[in-house]
C-alpha cells in the first residue's frame, strides 16, 4: 500500500516538467518568425541589385550601340549626299551637251539613293520634258513642290508643262505662284520681268486683253534684265485686239527700235537674219493698221521698209508679196487722188430738196 502513492507522487513530478516544456516549445517559435522574414527581405534586396545592374548593363550597352549606329548613319547620310551632287552634276552637263538619256540615267541614280536635292527633281523634271514625258515630269515637280513649296523654279517649269498640256487655268495658277515666291524668295534662275512677259503671253491666249496690256506694261517697266522686242509687239497684238490701232502701232515702232540695236551687237550672220525677220513682220503688221486708219503715207513708209529687208535678207517670197501689196497701195493713192474734194459752196443740195 505504502508502493503506490509513491508512484502517484513520480506521475505528479512529470506532469510539471511537460506542462514546462510547452512554453519553451512557443517561445522558439515566436522566436523563429523574425528569422524568416529577415532573410526574405535581404533576398529581395539581393534580387532587386541583380536587376538593376542588369538593367543599367542594357542600357548602357544599348546608348553604345544606338551612338555607334547614329555615327554610322551620318557617315553613310554624308556619302549619300555627296554621290547624289556628284550625279547631279554630270546630269546638269549632260542636258548642257543634249545628252538627255545619260542625264535621265545619273538623276535616277542621284534620286534612287535617297539623298536627292529639291533641284535633282526639278531637273529630271526637265530632261523628262525634253523627252516628252509629260507625265513623269509632272510627277516630279508635284514632289519638288511637296518638298519645298517655296521654289519658284519649280512652279514656273510646272507652268510651261501644263502649257504644252493645254491646262491653262493650272498655269496661270504655277505661273502665280511662281511670281509669288520668287518675290519672298528670288531665285538667281529667275527675274520678274521675265515672268510678268509669260503672264501677260497667257493672258493673251486667254484674250484677257487688259490684263495682257497690264503685265507687259509691268514688264517692261522693270530694270532687271534687258527687253524683249516680242513684249512690245505681243502688247501691240493686245492693243489691237482691244481696237487701239495707235497705241499699236506706237509699240511695233518700239519692238523695230529694240531689234535695231540688237543687230548691232550680233555676232552671228544667222542671229542677224533672224532679228532681220522679225523686223520684217512687224513693218507689216504696222503697215496694215495705218491702212485700217487710213493713212496712206505711214502704210506706204511701212511697206518700203519691210521690202528693203525682204531684198536684203533674199526672200524671194516676200519680196514678191511686198511688191504686189505696194501696188495695190498706188492704185488706191490714185484713186483717191482723181476723186475731187468737194467744195463746201457744193454742200447744201439738201437745203435745196428741203425747200
Amino acid at each position: 500500500m505504502k508502493n503506490k502513492p509513491a508512484k502517484k507522487s513520480n506521475i505528479m513530478k512529470k506532469r510539471p516538467v511537460s506542462a514546462a516544456v510547452a512554453p519553451v516549445a512557443a517561445k522558439k517559435e515566436t522566436k523563429s518568425k523574425p528569422c524568416v522574414q529577415t532573410w526574405s527581405v535581404s533576398i529581395y534586396i539581393y534580387w532587386f541589385i541583380v536587376l538593376f545592374f542588369f538593367g543599367a548593363s542594357f542600357y548602357i550597352l544599348g546608348r553604345a550601340h544606338n551612338t555607334n549606329v547614329a555615327r554610322n548613319s551620318v557617315a553613310v547620310t554624308e556619302e549619300a549626299l555627296l554621290q547624289s551632287a556628284e550625279y547631279y552634276n554630270n546630269a546638269k552637263q549632260s542636258l548642257m551637251d543634249g545628252n538627255v538619256e545619260s542625264a535621265l540615267v545619273d538623276l535616277a541614280a542621284a534620286i534612287d539613293g535617297g539623298a536627292a536635292s529639291v533641284d535633282a527633281y526639278i531637273l529630271r523634271a526637265e530632261a523628262y520634258m525634253q523627252n516628252g514625258d509629260y507625265a513623269s515630269a509632272l510627277s516630279d515637280l508635284d514632289v519638288a513642290l511637296s518638298k519645298d513649296p517655296t521654289s519658284a523654279v519649280a512652279y514656273y517649269d510646272r507652268y510651261l508643262l501644263n502649257l504644252r498640256l493645254e491646262n491653262y487655268e493650272a498655269a496661270m495658277a504655277d505661273i502665280n505662284n511662281a511670281m509669288a515666291a520668287n518675290t519672298t524668295n528670288p531665285s538667281a534662275m529667275l527675274q520678274m520681268r521675265d515672268l510678268y512677259a509669260r503672264r501677260g503671253q497667257l493672258n493673251l491666249w486667254l484674250k484677257n486683253w487688259e490684263g495682257a496690256v497690264a503685265d507687259y506694261t509691268n514688264s517692261l517697266s522693270r530694270p532687271e534684265g534687258t527687253v524683249d522686242p516680242g513684249v512690245y509687239a505681243e502688247r501691240a497684238e493686245a492693243y489691237t485686239a482691244m481696237g487701239d490701232f495707235r497705241k499699236a502701232i506706237t509699240d511695233y515702232s518700239s519692238a523695230v527700235r529694240v531689234i535695231s540695236e540688237q543687230i548691232q551687237g550680233a555676232t552671228t550672220l544667222e542671229e542677224r537674219e533672224r532679228l532681220s525677220s522679225r523686223a520684217m513682220s512687224y513693218f507689216e503688221k504696222s503697215a496694215a493698221l495705218n491702212l485700217s486708219l487710213s493713212d496712206i503715207e505711214a502704210t506706204r513708209v511701212d511697206l518700203e521698209s519691210a521690202y528693203t529687208i525682204a531684198v536684203a535678207l533674199n526672200d524671194a517670197d516676200s519680196v514678191a508679196r511686198l511688191e504686189r501689196l505696194m501696188a495695190e497701195l498706188s492704185d488706191m493713192a490714185n484713186v483717191s487722188a482723181d476723186v475731187p474734194e468737194l467744195d463746201s459752196s457744193t454742200t447744201q443740195p439738201s437745203e435745196t430738196i428741203t425747200e
